[in-house]
């Protein structure tokens, strides 16, 4: 019996849309903020590195962790959106590119981290690995050659995605050539199970071997799942200041932002999911291995922050994107959505600082020190100059794309 062959994948005839579709002004004039704001702020930080240097690798790794997050959300639903071809993401399909294409430069400010590897990460202290026996059996994965290879291979297969798709998105627009839709999709069909492959093995080297006692199985898609949070939580903010001028004034529809809205609320349902399952199965179990990271961050001062998170990353948020008036209204969602960027940072602050030893097992408590909102404010100074400045140096709608004079129709 012969295979059957699936017919080939057909792009929807393409309309384009008449326009100027040249960035605002306004993105010019936030980027040379974001400079301003990201280099004063890297001055203080870099004041707080002569001072307490291990306080700042703490700080900066939470900051990096942050931001990075927010592009590596916004690369995994631009791969969603290329697979899927929903409406919603065509008329934010220039927002999650460049968003996504400042992989390389999250890339260069991983740097400093890698400088401070025996700062953060026990078993990159040859002093502590040789008095530990399960360190021992570890080292073969958990060194420092091995964690910067393997950053290596993640940021720069992370940014071979980003800059391919949107290369091929620009040069849609140019050509208005119709096979680039097909090899964006097969770029997109590739490059999503590797960004979960590869954001798992990450999660790993960066959080959960903070403490390499620990482990647990879910911890990669609960990583996975807060990048989605992250996406949605900054590209809501900024659909809302493009749909406020010319020329995507005319473009944003309460529907879109409805859109957003639902998938915000499907990236909050999931990371609560994998969140509420890790906890139940590791404090079900009880075991000596496991239990110990939860009872770090369970007492002390720890457990308001860890209800923090269960309050204001899930319930709240959940109870309001229920709402189809607030999905529809722009700046009410753009409020949740800002509240869920915060707590992406308290989020990592709760899984991260307790391995940092404030105080044996983070028993001393939450300990924010003023080199938190400073390296954060830098890294994200940094990360949103490039970002507007990538933005504003295309036109604003993919103007070739199938489908996207239907995306910008109707009500």
């Amino acid at each position: 019996m012969s295979a059957v062959t699936p017919p080939p994948v057909t792009p929807p005839p393409v309309t384009p849309v008449a326009g100027d579709w040249t960035a605002p002004p306004e993105l010019g004039r936030l980027e040379r903020r974001a400079w301003m704001v990201g280099l004063v702020a890297a001055a203080l930080a870099a004041a707080g590195f002569l001072l307490d240097s291990g306080q700042f690798y703490r700080s900066y790794l939470v900051a990096w962790l942050l931001w990075a997050g927010v592009a590596l959300g916004c690369l995994a639903v631009m791969l969603l959106h290329h697979l899927t071809r929903g409406a919603w993401g065509l008329v934010v399909r220039r927002v999650l590119e460049a968003a996504a294409g400042t992989m390389p430069v999250l890339a260069l400010l991983f740097v400093p981290l890698l400088l401070g590897l025996g700062e953060l990460y026990l078993w990159a202290r040859p002093e502590q690995v040789a008095a530990d026996e399960l360190l021992r059996q570890k080292a073969a994965y958990l060194n420092p050659a091995g964690f910067i290879g393997r950053a290596v291979v993640y940021l720069g297969i992370w940014s071979f995605f980003a800059l391919a798709l949107a290369r091929l998105s620009r040069r849609q627009d140019e050509t208005g050539e119709r096979g680039l839709f097909r090899r964006m999709r097969v770029l997109a069909a590739v490059g999503l199970p590797v960004y979960c492959l590869l954001a798992t093995f990450a999660s790993v080297d960066w959080l959960m071997s903070l403490d390499p006692h620990w482990y647990s199985s879910i911890f990669g898609v609960y990583f996975v799942g807060g990048h989605g949070v992250s996406a949605f939580a900054f590209l809501i903010p900024v659909a809302l200041l493009l749909s406020r001028r010319e020329p995507m004034s005319g473009v944003f529809q309460p529907r879109h932002f409805h859109d957003y809205g639902k998938l915000l609320l499907a990236f909050v349902m999931l990371w609560t999911y994998f969140a509420l399952s890790q906890l139940l199965i590791i404090w079900s179990g009880h075991l000596p291995e496991e239990i110990p990271w939860y009872l770090a961050r369970l007492r002390g001062g720890w457990q308001w922050v860890a209800l923090a998170l269960a309050g204001f990353h899930f319930a709240l948020p959940f109870v309001l994107l229920l709402s189809r008036d607030l999905k529809r209204d722009a700046r009410r969602l753009a409020a949740v959505a800002v509240l869920l960027l915060a707590m992406r940072w308290v989020d990592l602050y709760w899984l991260a600082a307790p391995s940092f030893g404030h105080g044996e097992h983070g028993a001393h408590g939450p300990l924010p020190h003023w080199l938190d909102p400073v390296t954060a404010v830098a890294v994200g100074g940094v990360w949103l100059a490039v970002f507007a400045g990538r933005l504003r140096r295309s036109p604003l709608l993919p103007v070739n794309a199938p489908g996207l004079a239907e995306a910008v129709a109707g009500k």
